[in-house]
């Protein structure tokens, strides 16, 4: 006796296809399988990321007082950043660093990669030495750039510049100089890898678009203004992102190599912000000063994207 495994078929002669009910009616271990792989990461996230970022702006409306308990004040801590003249300063300060900064790391970034691209061995291997600043921690980045930009006379970069006639140049260590110092460190740092994003979308241009351009008669600064540029919008509005992301979080490599000095010349928000929390025991001011951060760059970030969605349009 063998079992009826025919299709059935209706009166009118359509044949029927016998549903096992809704596709997410699955069986839980398949359902919760790639939950379970992602969960010690969303763990790690929620702990070390989530969690913090929550809390911090919990005891931005607190004063807080160890042992004591919190006192809460509203939005005190707020109105205290409007009338802070050296919060202003390290706005102002983070402000010119993000702009220069990001603005020379993305040109010197895309020029090294007009430079560097093709498949070439010799150019892979310029690209890697390139690229080396990049994989350097900031730290010993900004330790390798005060050795190097000692203010004496016998500093490397003083030495050579005396070789010139040029006096030694005080570099860190004036309060006229050492901001643009800071904002040469993370242009070295950063450009390499702005590089290495657009060779990517280099690479990711169709070469017919050259050929046409060659056989109309453009030239190199045509081609460049009118197939790369426009084809690298996209790559472009990521690199602009991250680079601003970047500037208004810059802490490492002030904090080694200036301190935030001399008298302040090279403060920026964070330096300002943790200064407040480790020096002042100002948690509470901290916190605000962290939040309000936070804002500027959701809606720094946000107003980019939909700047690229609408070039996109």
């Amino acid at each position: 006796m063998t079992a009826d495994t025919r299709t059935p078929v209706a009166a009118d002669g359509d044949v029927t296809v016998r549903r096992h009910g809704p596709a997410f009616w699955k069986p839980a271990p398949r359902r919760l399988g790639p939950w379970l792989y992602l969960a010690p990461l969303l763990a790690f996230i929620g702990v070390f990321k989530v969690w913090p970022l929550l809390w911090g702006v919990y005891l931005s409306f607190f004063h807080v007082r160890p042992y004591l308990g919190n006192e809460f004040v509203g939005t005190d801590n707020y109105s205290k950043l409007l009338s802070d003249p050296d919060l202003g300063s390290a706005v102002v300060h983070t402000f010119l660093d993000a702009v220069i900064a990001v603005s020379g790391s993305i040109l010197v970034g895309f020029w090294l990669a007009v430079l560097l691209q093709g498949p070439a061995r010799h150019v892979r291997i310029l690209r890697t030495a390139v690229f080396l600043p990049t994989v350097i921690a900031m730290v010993a980045a900004a330790e390798l750039w005060t050795t190097l930009l000692y203010p004496s006379r016998y500093g490397a970069v003083n030495s050579l510049l005396g070789q010139v006639g040029v006096g030694p140049e005080p570099f860190f260590s004036s309060p006229h100089s050492s901001l643009a110092s800071v904002i040469a460190m993370q242009i070295w740092k950063h450009a390499p890898y702005d590089m290495v994003i657009f060779v990517a979308g280099l690479a990711s241009i169709d070469r017919e678009m050259y050929e046409a351009c060659a056989i109309d008669g453009a030239t190199r600064r045509q081609r460049l203004r009118y197939v790369t540029l426009p084809s690298l919008r996209p790559i472009t509005t990521i690199v602009l992102v991250l680079g601003v992301i970047r500037g208004l979080r810059v802490f490492t490599d002030i904090w080694v190599a200036t301190n935030g000095g001399p008298a302040g010349s090279s403060e920026s928000v964070v330096t300002y912000l943790y200064r407040q929390f480790s020096q002042d025991n100002d948690t509470g001011y901290a916190a605000a000063i962290g939040t309000s951060l936070l804002a500027v760059t959701v809606v720094l970030t946000c107003l980019m994207l939909v700047w690229r969605r609408r070039g996109e349009i």
